[in-house]
């Protein structure tokens, strides 16, 4: 048996394993997600929809969550039905950075709602601001991230319920920069 072989079959799988040899050390990023707890890259933070559910205002857990929200507002017409998707937020770099403050929820039939805004003074709103560097939205320290059966900060929108029937409903995070980046991630109710 000839050495040339095994020196040729060598050649080649090195030749093939370059062009890879740096694709190992980045992460691509991640930009849409089939479920809920998929990490989403928008621009340097990760976003995480921890849960996503509707709320009953009669229900004393959910009610905590409508704190604040002034009368008027917290009326429910008919058809019409509160829903809470829950979100982390975290910042794997040494700087503060900006997080996201405009959010999207629409159904497969291109209804599209806004998120209703709630006081800062309720421990559960999602209030955008700085994160701080290797921190997190909810803080270690606050109440959303007590409360083990959320984990998140609340943005809340107020949704007709006949948009349930056209799900998955699609939750869209627009990030805090120009040219304005976004991501996106099915909320199956």
């Amino acid at each position: 048996m000839s050495l040339r072989r095994p020196a040729a079959l060598v050649a080649c799988a090195l030749a093939a394993a370059v062009p890879l040899a740096g694709c190992g050390n980045k992460e691509s990023e991640i930009k849409s997600g089939e479920t809920e707890s998929a990490y989403l890259d928008l621009g340097d933070l990760r976003y995480q929809v921890q849960i996503s559910r509707q709320l009953n205002p009669a229900d004393t857990e959910d009610r905590s969550y409508l704190t604040g929200i002034p009368p008027a507002q917290a009326r429910l017409k008919p058809g019409e039905s509160w829903f809470g998707v829950f979100v982390r937020v975290e910042n794997p770099h040494e700087r503060a950075i900006q997080s996201a403050s405009q959010f999207e929820l629409g159904d497969t039939q291109g209804t599209v709602y806004r998120p209703v805004a709630i006081p800062r003074a309720n421990p559960f709103a999602y209030v955008p601001g700085k994160v701080a560097g290797h921190g997190a939205l909810p803080d270690q320290s606050s109440v959303a991230q007590a409360n083990e059966s959320v984990n998140g900060e609340l943005v809340l929108f107020k949704v007709k319920t006949a948009s349930f029937a056209n799900r998955p409903l699609e939750l869209k995070i627009l990030g805090p920069t120009v040219p304005q980046d976004e991501v996106t991630v099915d909320i199956d109710v």
